[in-house]
Parts: structure tokens; sequence; C-alpha cells
């Protein structure tokens, strides 16, 4: 992102306002998907990561492009294919016969937001070379460790209706994602606004910086001041021991999978203009936490979201 575009950007005072606006511009890009597009803000402001599970042509692409021009972020793109190396994505160090050292060229990863297309089409050992950096903020390439830029937010999609020649991601890799999300089809209204208006690329192009990176590291730490009181904690645990009776998964959600709940429900309040969380804002991130991180016992024939539906059905609300 060049910065003529970052400088466009608003004053720290006017965080919150600016932030807002992103969520509208990326709303006005991608039409009726403004739930999606909300959770998406929300994996941005808990410093997690998010899966898009979806058919092509949906707009996976345009939202993670559209997110990294409203808060004037570097953007790349990662195409995954069955031939990529890690050496692709990381970088590589390539040796200076001039100085007699090796200088190291960063690879693709070294951006703010980062688009992984069809992750689950490339090898497992390319899948995980997104994990360390993805977890702790940097990759360590040839012994030496390199910090990535901050913020670093990776949205990653993948096709499930294609399963031929691909590699599911393992259950350690998808714990990763602090969210998954499906775009799917736009309704009849949105569809029709959007054969009638300009081509998606030309908006994007216009798209001005509405926050600045560090306006998005102050927002995340302005998240993590939303209040949650002891009732919504004991709400949070109740859906936690909830997903770990046997009768619904075969394996329940984990303390890590507990704190990234709690994030996101911070970030959720947060988007409201609210110091504090309320039992909504835990179930209106919940489905996205656990959709990627349960499998169904033996015996249900619920689809993942009927489930997780039911079973938030199942606890009492504070």
């Amino acid at each position: 992102m060049n910065s003529s575009v970052i400088k466009q950007a608003r004053q720290p005072e006017g965080r919150h306002t600016g932030l807002l606006e992103a969520q509208r511009t990326v709303n006005e890009v991608l039409l009726g998907k403004e739930r999606q597009v909300r959770l998406a803000f929300c994996g941005l402001l808990s410093r997690g990561h998010i899966l898009i599970e979806d058919v092509p042509g949906v707009g996976k692409t345009t939202l993670a492009n559209a997110m990294a021009r409203t808060v004037g972020s570097d953007y790349q793109r990662i195409q995954f294919t069955s031939d990529l190396l890690p050496a692709d994505i990381l970088g590589v160090s390539i040796y200076r016969r001039d100085k007699e050292t090796f200088q190291f060229h960063p690879g693709p990863i070294f951006a703010q937001v980062i688009l992984a297309d069809e992750i689950n089409r490339a090898t497992p050992k390319s899948q995980s070379a997104l994990l360390e950096g993805m977890a702790e903020g940097q990759v360590t390439i040839d012994n030496k460790t390199h910090p990535l830029p901050q913020p670093f937010f990776v949205i990653a999609t993948q096709n499930p209706m294609d399963l031929v020649g691909t590699f599911p991601l393992p259950e350690s890799q998808l714990d990763r994602f602090l969210l998954s999300i499906t775009l799917g089809y736009p309704d009849r209204a949105a569809e029709r606004k959007l054969l009638m208006s300009e081509d998606r690329a030309g908006m994007l192009e216009r798209i001005s910086a509405k926050l600045t990176p560090q306006d998005v590291l102050a927002l995340q730490q302005d998240c993590e001041r939303v209040h949650v009181s002891d009732d919504l904690l004991d709400y949070i645990q109740a859906l936690l021991a909830e997903t770990r009776d046997p009768r619904w998964f075969e394996t329940g959600l984990s303390p890590r999978a507990g704190l990234a709940l709690l994030r996101l429900s911070r970030a959720f309040a947060f988007l409201d203009d609210r110091d504090y969380a309320i039992p909504e804002d835990v179930q209106a991130v919940f489905p996205g936490l656990a959709r990627h991180r349960l499998i169904a016992s033996a015996g249900f024939n619920a689809t993942p979201d009927e489930q997780i539906a039911e079973l938030m059905r199942q606890v009492p609300i504070p």
C-alpha cells in the first residue's frame, strides 16, 4: 500500500470512527454480507486469522483486498498450489558473491494482510509454513528469526466442494484460525445491485485508507479493555463445557478456543461502541469460532451449524 493512501487515514483520536467507516466501505464493495464483514473485522481486532470455506466467485479475494485498503495495510495474495514450496511463502537466502555473504530476500508472507488462496491445494509442508507466522508473528529461516510486520492478518480460503488434489488441513492447523466463515451467494436484491453497478476492481482502486496500521494496533489494545463480567465468564465456560460432552462432539473446545471466544466477544461489543460485553456478543461469534474446531459425534445427521445452534439452545443465558 503506497504512502499517499496511508496519509489519507484519520488521526488517532478518530480511531473508532475510522473503524466504522472502514467497515462501511467494505460493505459497499462486498454487497449483502454485513454479518460476515463484521466478523472479519472482529478477527482483525482480536489479533486472529480467518478461514473462508466457500465456492469460487463469491467475494473472498474482494473481502481481503478491501480490508487491506481500508486499514492502510500492505496486501499480498499467495496462490496455493500442489507445487508451492515453503520458500515461495517465506523467502530465500541468496549468496552475494561481491559481499561473500548470504542476503535474505523476504517472501510474500512479509505483508500485513495475507490472502492464502485455496490453502488446501498445497502440501502439508507448505501449509505449515504459515503456522509460525500466524501463531507468533515471526518466521525462522536458516536459524534466524525475522519479525513480521504488524498488524499481521491472514485470510485463508478453501473450496469444500472440490476435494480432488487437495490436502485437508489437520485439526491442529485449523485451530490456528480464530474464525471460520462462509460468504454464500448474495440475496436477490444484493445480486441485482451488483449486476447494475460498476466492476469491483474499479471500486477497490478508489478505496482510501480510513485507518493506519498504528491505529489498528491501538484498536486491538482498546478491545482488550472491554469489560467482561463474572456472569458472562460463567456463560462462556458453560458453552465450553457443553462442547466437551461426548454426546455432541468427538472432542470439545480447548482452553485456547475459550480465550479466542473471549477476545472475539470483546471485539464484537467494541464494534457496537460498548465498553462491556453481553451474552448476545458471545452468541454472535460462537458459531464461527466453533465450526472448524468441532467434529460431530457418530449418530448426528445435522449439519455442524445446526448442531452448534442446538448446543447453544441447551446452555442457559445468564
